[in-house]
């Protein structure tokens, strides 16, 4: 059960991360490298493109008010802070043990999100 459930999902991101370098090893990085000066800039453009769509979908309206921006900022990580903090809470109150499980595994998607990419490209390197 530990196998399917924790394991395993951690090491998903470095085996396929590992299976593209494989690939880009045998195609030495050509195959989905833009192949002429044309094509280089068209993936520039299109990439500034995305960039400016997620920033659109991302940005506040104008007329919003200055707490929603505020709590709309602070949002992700006042809710990882509180599921931090119940994690601690419940393993030093002696819940049962799905329970605990159930906070463990929140905990570690928060701190994922905090300082997962972070630590993959550290051990990347």
């Amino acid at each position: 059960m530990m196998l399917e459930t924790m394991i395993l999902p951690a090491l998903i991101p470095a085996l396929s991360d590992g299976l593209r370098g494989l690939f880009a090893r045998f195609t030495q990085g050509k195959g989905a490298q833009p192949q002429n000066i044309t094509e280089q800039i068209q993936l520039m453009q299109a990439q500034t493109e995305r960039v400016k769509a997620l920033a659109e979908m991302d940005s506040v309206s104008p007329n919003a008010s200055a707490w929603v921006v505020n709590v709309r900022g602070v949002f992700r990580y006042a809710a990882v802070g509180s599921i931090l903090i119940a994690t601690i809470v419940g393993l030093v109150a002696g819940i049962s043990e799905t329970s605990q499980a159930m906070l463990l595994d929140m905990s570690g998607a928060c701190m994922a999100f905090i300082i997962g990419e972070r630590m993959y490209l550290g051990i990347k390197r």
